[in-house]
């Protein structure tokens, strides 16, 4: 290094970092003292200060926390994070083996490869070009939170890929994992907070999730983070054919991947693997809450596919949850936004996998009759797939003489009026019950729904209580004054709601229907309606035999939308949330057109317009854009530098398009 040239001398600091950190973090195999490496970062430092101009985000000492965010923004996964399938006994996991021999019509044995499922933070890891560019939560699977500042002061994530032996780099890397914390250090952390005076995490997970979620990252960058990497999105570039050979190359690229991760011959392997891992449960230093199963090919992963919002290729098989004994003080009956009451056991607080629990719902009356369930009962409560709670049974040898028989009550406790029977559920017939009020306009502000931030339960319980609105359409009526009659609002915070009000006027006509609370009609059908009618006025006419058309539209959901624009009262809303000035955008993908029915795949750099623009493109003109390539993709549009998904197409003999070919094929005009 030279005065006139330092770029050597902090480009070698660099790579040894990080080298160090690799060996230290990933490997477990520190090769220098700590005063070492802080005196290589501290050398580092004092030339990028000297130089600033040589800083680039890629350097190890850009780990270090930013000033606070106001805010966090999202980012779309190019992949959507989905969900997987759970098992909770042998004979399940037999089952989902037996369900994907049958799948593919095979009798053969399938490879699985087996994971430890870490109980922490899902995330995603986006690099480009070897450089991590962006990071985020999984959110709803589609769309995360961007927590790429936090996520870069997780030391075991790195900024750079190394490279591989083979040198080869991808263009595109979208990496999946699981932030958590280890058990050690989560002890520690709560130590250092009690003596501080500040309140405890409950458990790791909570204290994971708090941490990425700081909008200082400065306080993330002082938590003990960190990451077991499990699978990929998208990768352009790089030709994998097997889970496991991703694994290995995540490895190689400097990512941290769980040591306990093995290949599985067949199911057997895999169920003795998961009495294994449950053995060791205790002595990790992390929690985990199952195992995972995925088919180690990808060729037959792709061949499997999904249903709904799950891959047929994949399964987590939990563990028996972990259970605790406690007292029933009381049962107390919620009213949800149909009118369905719920009884719901109030509990002497018992710590339960490491969370405080003291409420866990009792179902209905069938449910209470069947476990026999009495106020006064020392009961057995586990935290169903170790999250819900729930009520396993009554320890009878405990109970007292004076405990008499639950039952429902005859009238709604919210407004009083008689309740009626339908099936296994106690229901309040009265659409103007207060309760169902308060719980229909909450399911309309939700994040998926019309996404009203800052809108609280207790905000929409005081304007309820106040009579300031009686159904949610009301919500858009609403002035600075009526706001400022509430508790605890000050004219700033008032205008705050009223924007974030005015804000939520324009949405999506999917998000529309889902917040209009159709019974059996969460935010994936709301999609496909979408999709499918284009407009609110197509989907009040609707016919039965036009909905159950629809794939993952069933008869009961069918029933349930048709009974739902039959009802005058809930048109009359509809035109209500219309006029007060809520405008949606189209979705619906247009049949007829001249991409009806084709699927096309994008790759590379497109110059005209983003993906996002072209996706948009070919479903307005009635087509499918998917991720990846298979034997029924009909175009794959390849733009500057096409990774392997060009490569894929051409094996596959896919037909392939240039940009400039998918605008003469779309008659667009640009």
């Amino acid at each position: 290094m030279t005065k006139s040239d330092p770029t050597g001398r902090i480009e070698y600091l660099r790579e040894e970092i990080n080298r160090h950190n690799y060996l230290y973090y990933i490997l477990d195999s520190p090769e220098i003292s700590d005063a070492e490496y802080d005196r290589l970062m501290r050398e580092l430092e004092g030339l990028e200060k000297q130089f600033p101009d040589l800083v680039t985000p890629d350097s190890p000492t850009q780990r270090v926390g930013a000033p606070p965010l106001e805010e966090f923004g999202t980012l779309r996964h190019t992949i959507p994070m989905i969900s997987l399938q759970n098992a909770f006994t042998e004979e399940e996991a037999v089952e989902f083996d037996a369900k994907v021999k049958r799948f593919l019509h095979t009798a053969d044995d399938i490879e699985y490869v087996a994971e430890p499922k870490i109980d922490g933070l899902a995330i995603e890891l986006v690099f480009e070009k070897g450089l991590f560019t962006a990071g985020s939560t999984r959110g709803d699977g589609e769309t995360g939170e961007n927590v790429t500042r936090n996520l870069r002061t997780v030391k075991s994530i790195p900024l750079r890929l190394l490279k591989p032996k083979s040198g080869k780099i991808p263009e595109r890397l979208e990496v999946r994992g699981e932030v958590y914390i280890r058990l050690s250090d989560f002890n520690k952390l709560n130590r250092r907070r009690e003596e501080a005076g500040e309140p405890l995490f409950a458990n790791p997970r909570n204290a994971s999730a708090g941490s990425i979620r700081q909008l200082d990252s400065n306080i993330t960058a002082s938590r003990p983070l960190d990451i077991f990497c499990y699978g990929v999105g998208i990768v352009e570039g790089l030709k994998l054919s097997t889970h496991w050979e991703t694994l290995e190359t995540l490895k190689a690229f400097g990512f941290k991947v769980n040591p306990l991760i093995r290949r599985c011959r067949n199911i057997d392997d895999a169920l003795r693997y998961h009495r294994e891992i449950e053995e060791k449960r205790e002595a990790l230093d992390y929690e985990i809450d199952g195992v995972v199963l995925k088919v180690n090919s990808l060729r037959l992963q792709e061949e499997l596919g999904e249903i709904s919002r799950s891959p047929r290729w994949a399964m987590a098989y939990k563990f028996p949850p972990r259970q605790e004994t406690t007292k029933i003080i009381d049962i107390e009956v919620g009213v949800g936004r149909t009118g369905a009451l719920t009884p719901v056991a109030i509990m002497e607080p018992v710590v339960v996998g490491g969370v405080t629990v003291s409420r866990a719902t009792l179902h209905n009356q069938g449910e209470i009759n069947r476990k026999d369930v009495r106020i006064g009962d020392t009961v057995v409560v586990q935290r169903a797939g170790d999250v819900i709670p729930e009520i396993v049974m009554v320890v009878q040898s405990k109970r007292t003489l004076k405990g008499t028989p639950y039952l429902m009550p005859d009238n709604c406790p919210s407004c009083g009026a008689h309740v009626v029977k339908e099936e296994i559920v106690w229901r309040c017939p009265n659409v103007s019950c207060p309760a169902q009020v308060k719980e229909s306009i909450r399911h309309f502000t939700s994040k998926a729904g019309m996404d009203i931030e800052g809108l609280g339960y207790k905000h929409i319980e005081q304007m309820v209580d106040k009579g300031l609105i009686k159904d949610p359409a009301d919500l858009y009526y609403l002035t600075k004054d009526d706001i400022l009659k509430l508790e605890r609002f000050a004219e700033k915070s008032a205008q705050n709601i009223i924007d974030s009000i005015d804000k939520g006027r324009k949405t999506t006509l999917s998000r529309l229907i889902y917040s209009l609370g159709i019974r059996d009609v969460g935010d994936h059908t709301a999609k496909l309606l979408a999709s499918e009618f284009g407009t609110l006025d197509s989907l009040k006419n609707v016919k039965y035999e036009d909905l159950i058309k629809i794939r993952e539209v069933g008869p009961e959901v069918a029933k349930s939308i048709l009974a739902f624009f039959a009802e005058d009262r809930n048109l009359k809303l509809i035109d209500k949330i219309i006029k007060g000035g809520v405008t949606y955008k189209i979705e619906r993908a247009t049949k007829g057109g001249p991409l009806d029915g084709k699927t096309f795949v994008f790759t590379g750099t497109l110059k005209r317009f983003s993906r996002d623009e072209a996706e948009g493109v070919v479903e307005s003109l009635g087509g499918r854009p998917t991720s990846s390539v298979s034997k029924k993709t009909d175009y794959v549009v390849a733009g500057e530098e096409a990774g392997s998904k060009l490569d894929k197409a051409k094996e596959l003999g896919v037909k392939v398009i240039t940009e400039e070919e998918f605008v003469t094929l779309t008659a667009l005009e640009i």
